[in-house]
């Protein structure tokens, strides 16, 4: 075979094999709320890299927790400030990695598509069994939750009925599965192509709860991990963007 032939061959097969050679695998930490968004993005980005996300969901309380007693984590997405700014403080996360990816929407929410009321007004009315929230100790949406009650004059009111999750997609859960027939959740969890899924909503006004910030940050031990600050720097991208609008979240 003519060396002119074997030549390009050589050459792709180095180039794929290097390609191989420099991909990695990067733990990352996702506020629960962010499920949906993050494993299109990390699929997108695995597809364009030839790196491997591995993204782990949960409460950003317990995640804090973790990463505070050593957890391998590399990436950290928030669902609020406090808890990369913790960790900046611990001196576990860089500080100039740090940027809020995402803004949160609050929706009160039900999975019966007759049952919330475009304005909310079944808060006062009423007009429900159990309204479940996220622990406002916990997670962000939570708080936010108690801060549109509080706003409202309605904690007192309505408090008998609260089924306490320990995170959004918890609580979540207790509403798709009818245990609380009506309840505060992430716009993102009953978002997709920009559209409503299912279910009856009242999207919460901005203004009677503060804004949910989420945070990115590479944690310390990750500083010299070029994959990993490859995935943050995409987070950023317009690309990524679209893709977390398109599930109900803002970009600051």
């Amino acid at each position: 075979m003519p060396f002119r032939t074997i030549f390009p061959a050589c050459v792709l097969a180095y180039a794929f094999t290097s390609n191989m050679a420099f991909a990695d695998t990067i733990n990352v930490a996702v506020a629960s709320n962010f499920t949906a968004p993050a494993k299109v993005i990390a699929a997108n980005f695995e597809g364009q890299t030839g790196h491997e996300v591995e993204l782990s969901f949960g409460s950003s309380g317990k995640f804090y927790a973790q990463i505070s007693n050593g957890a391998p984590f590399e990436v950290f997405l928030s669902a609020d400030q406090a808890k990369p700014e913790a960790l900046i403080k611990e001196d576990l996360a860089l500080a100039e990695s740090r940027f809020t990816y995402a803004e949160g929407q609050l929706a009160l929410w039900s999975a019966d598509p007759e049952k919330v009321d475009p304005l909310g007004k079944i808060l006062d009315e009423d007009d429900f069994n159990r309204l479940a929230m996220a622990n406002p100790k916990l997670a962000p949406y939570g708080l936010a939750a108690l801060q549109t009650l509080e706003t409202l004059e309605l904690v007192d009111k309505t408090q008998t009925k609260w089924v306490t999750g320990n995170n959004i997609a918890q609580t979540f859960q207790y509403v798709d599965t009818s245990n609380a027939d009506i309840g505060f959740v992430a716009l993102s969890q009953i978002t997709q192509n920009n559209k409503i899924t299912h279910g009856s909503v009242w999207i919460i006004p901005d203004e009677f709860y503060l804004p949910i910030r989420q945070d990115a940050v590479l944690m310390k031990s990750a500083e010299r991990n070029a994959a990993a600050q490859e995935f943050l720097d995409y987070l950023k991208s317009d690309e990524a963007h679209q893709v977390i609008q398109s599930y109900g979240y803002k970009i600051q």
